[in-house]
């Protein structure tokens, strides 16, 4: 799975907090991530991690520590990083009242690219997703997996080098979660980075790498292998409960 992965640092978080008043919610966290690699970062609702996410896209400022997402400084440069980063959130961003087409026309066009991009990249999204005749169906008419999946694919018109997916799968059944899982492998093998947030224990699998937030924390950071054979265990779903229990 680790061939799509080169040795170029495209995040580097060092000592990163957040606080909000007496509240810490994210406490001085330490990692990076390679350029192509697919990041999971796992923790329970509460743990940090989408705060700690929000940081690392330039819409949250760090109460210290330092950030360097795709080459800039999060703190002094976070309108670069937003620029160069891809972004799916949890809440389906799509407009329901427009049609495919135009959902792609309309994220182009914020995305800066020029009409001929937009039509070239509409052409080949339209292939690659297999869309067909529903460029025409407005999206709320569609099933929450093509939401998902056309969601993920207009995320990268830019061709950002770095994709956030928040939760991307929630919702959807265990078929679309493998398909999306596939399109995220494509992507990878292409040299994009791929960070990813998922409560879905068994998605952690995926992943080159996995980090478990635990209250702040980062408690565990390995490759799947590593931590099933660290915590002498089968599967992630069991790494994640023998970690929670032993912080208790």
């Amino acid at each position: 799975m680790v061939n799509h992965i080169s040795n170029e640092k495209v995040i580097e978080v060092e000592n990163l907090t957040k606080k909000f008043g007496d509240f810490t919610a994210v406490k001085g966290i330490s990692f990076h991530v390679n350029k192509g690699e697919i990041f999971g970062f796992l923790g329970a609702n509460g743990a940090g991690k989408t705060t700690a996410m929000k940081m690392l896209i330039g819409i949250s400022n760090p109460s210290s520590g330092n950030a360097n997402v795709a080459g800039f400084d999060v703190h002094t440069q976070s309108d670069e990083v937003k620029k160069s980063i891809g972004y799916m959130s949890q809440k389906f961003s799509m407009y329901d009242d427009l049609t495919v087409k135009e959902n792609i026309t309309f994220f182009g066009g914020i995305y800066g690219l020029s009409r001929k991009q937009i039509k070239k990249k509409t052409a080949e999204l339209i292939e690659e997703l297999q869309l067909g005749d529903i460029t025409k169906s407005r999206v709320g008419s569609l099933p929450l997996g093509w939401k998902q999946k056309l969601a993920f694919s207009v995320s990268l018109l830019h061709e950002p080098k770095i994709v956030f997916l928040d939760e991307p799968t929630g919702g959807v059944d265990p078929i679309t979660r493998r398909q999306f899982w596939e399109l995220i492998y494509t992507e990878a093998d292409k040299g994009t980075t791929i960070f990813v947030t998922t409560h879905y224990m068994d998605e952690a699998e995926y992943c080159d790498r996995v980090s478990i937030m635990v209250d702040g924390v980062i408690e565990a950071l390995d490759t799947p292998k590593n931590l099933k054979k660290q915590f002498d265990v089968d599967s992630m779903n069991e790494v994640f409960l023998k970690l929670a229990r032993n912080i208790e």
